[in-house]
């Protein structure tokens, strides 16, 4: 079941939901509107090793914009920080994103309950856009649970993105074992 506008204003109240910074105006009918924050990353080394902790380098978009090129991986981050208790938020392109042929993430759309942070973005383009900080990027949608969670994420000792961070946050993968 998708959360409505009132049922997210509800989570809100009780704290169930936090958006911060929270803005009344980017509430939809069941998603609220989120916005690209000012830093972007992009792998510093052309070739992205699974077993590596591969470094980005970390840069801002100017106030002028920043043209996305094809063929790039661009690590983007929401301007709002985001925590969830009793939801399954989910992260989605907005439509208008979608028709300049931006793609916000590739796999990583379904956040976890107890996730407490800024969403990291895994942005690429069709052909060359001009971005700009705080533009609407994306929009949150959320699912009940259904049962009682025994570990939310942010308490998981497993969890590789639990260090609060306004800044895009690389790949992980390194740190499984296979």
């Amino acid at each position: 079941m998708i959360l409505s506008d009132k049922a997210i204003l509800a989570a809100i109240d009780t704290r169930d939901i936090v958006i911060e910074p929270y803005d009344r105006s980017c509430l939809g009918t069941n998603s609220y509107d989120v916005h690209l924050s000012p830093h972007l990353a992009c792998y510093v080394d052309d070739v992205i090793d699974a077993k590596m902790h591969n470094q980005v380098k970390h840069f801002d978009i100017p106030e002028e914009g920043y043209v996305l090129r094809p063929g790039q991986t661009y690590l983007g981050s929401t301007l709002e920080y985001t925590e969830t208790r009793r939801f399954v938020p989910f992260l989605e392109g907005k439509s208008s994103v979608g028709r300049l042929g931006i793609d916000i993430h590739a796999t990583a759309g379904k956040g976890d309950v107890g996730f407490c942070n800024h969403w990291t973005l895994e942005i690429s383009v069709s052909q060359p856009v001009r971005v700009y900080a705080k533009m609407p990027i994306g929009q949150l949608i959320y699912f009940l649970v259904e049962g009682e969670v025994e570990v939310e994420y942010s308490s998981k000792s497993s969890a590789k993105y639990n260090q609060r961070s306004s800044l895009p946050v690389e790949s992980m993968m390194w740190k499984n074992s296979f």
